[in-house]
């Protein structure tokens, strides 16, 4: 996973796990065993990033400000050296590197197809001075990259069998006084009313249920899975870092939703239809296939009502200053 777009359960629909956190690179076989060509996948990735670039821009402020002058936790840290862990095609990168002007931002990822896209947009930005890539598996392959001042991780940590090890090993790339931040959790994102006029009342609490199952099935599958509370502020204290916060940001895009957005969620339903229909009543399937048909005047793309509610969760912590 990444930076960018990947709704953690409940977040529905879910984007399949990223290569970023399971060691494949160019493609990766699905739960359903298909294959997911990263290459292809990744306008939409970038789309769905782009989309939330209001949410990301709330949280990089919030980031300046715990490594600020005024800083609740500590004195200020010059932010000289990012790492965006999981960064997928570079979306939250290049923000980072907006929000810290005098920092290099090193944009880590599994997929050569997603570093591509992140460097190709660092060029657009006139960000490609300060911008790299490395290709690489998280955590493990992190180890020829030192130190950073800031550390920003997305939706991938979820995809890490040993998500406490993986925090852990994060905090062991910070420098004294350095923040890692780490985006999981949040609310399960809402863009439809609950009666739609088709199908039965209550379509998305159905689907979030749904994703539930699948993320349960997709974290045991992983290698060394370990069954733990997911208690990611205590899982940055364990890690040797003080100071534990927490802050959820709101993505509200009211009706009626521009149409990159729409096409958006459009894409995510059709994905979560072929990865768990076959959970969902088929009045269920009926109405998802009536609202991904672009033919239809009920769906998704032709509504009225379409709007884009969500919450995403930062966990932050800072290293031992000397």
């Amino acid at each position: 996973m990444s930076s960018h777009d990947h709704p953690v359960p409940g977040h529905l629909p879910p984007n399949p796990p990223r290569p970023s956190s399971t060691g494949h690179h160019h493609a990766h076989a699905g739960q359903d065993g298909t294959t997911i060509d990263w290459g292809v996948l990744g306008p939409h990735l970038e789309r769905g990033a782009e989309i939330q670039t209001p949410l990301y821009e709330q949280a990089a402020a919030w980031l300046r400000e715990l490594l600020g002058p005024d800083a609740p936790d500590g004195g200020p840290v010059p932010v000289r050296r990012i790492l965006d862990v999981g960064s997928g095609p570079g979306v939250v990168s290049c923000l980072l590197a907006l929000a810290f002007p005098d920092a290099e931002v090193c944009a880590v990822d599994a997929t050569e197809a997603l570093l591509d896209r992140a460097r190709a947009r660092a060029e657009r930005l006139g960000l490609g001075d300060r911008i790299h890539t490395h290709c690489a598996e998280v955590p493990h392959g992190l180890d020829p990259l030192g130190g950073a001042d800031l550390i920003w991780s997305s939706k991938a940590l979820h995809h890490i069998g040993d998500q406490r090890g993986a925090v852990a090993a994060l905090a062991g790339h910070l420098r004294p006084g350095g923040l890692l931040a780490v985006c999981e959790g949040g609310l399960a994102p809402r863009f439809l009313p609950r009666d739609i006029g088709i199908g039965r009342p209550g379509l998305q609490a159905r689907l979030d249920a749904a994703a539930e199952d699948w993320f349960a099935d997709m974290r045991a599958a992983l290698p060394d899975a370990t069954d733990t509370l997911e208690d990611w502020p205590a899982f940055l204290a364990n890690a040797g870092l003080r100071t534990p916060c927490t802050r959820s940001f709101l993505l509200d895009l009211p009706a009626p939703l521009a149409e990159g957005a729409r096409h958006y969620i459009q894409a995510n339903l059709s994905r979560a239809t072929e990865e768990y229909g076959d959970q969902l009543d088929p009045e269920d399937v009926t109405t998802l296939t009536r609202l991904t048909d672009p033919h239809d005047p009920a769906g998704i793309t032709r509504r009225p009502d379409v709007f884009l509610l969500s919450a995403q969760t930062v966990h932050t912590a800072r290293a031992l200053e000397p």
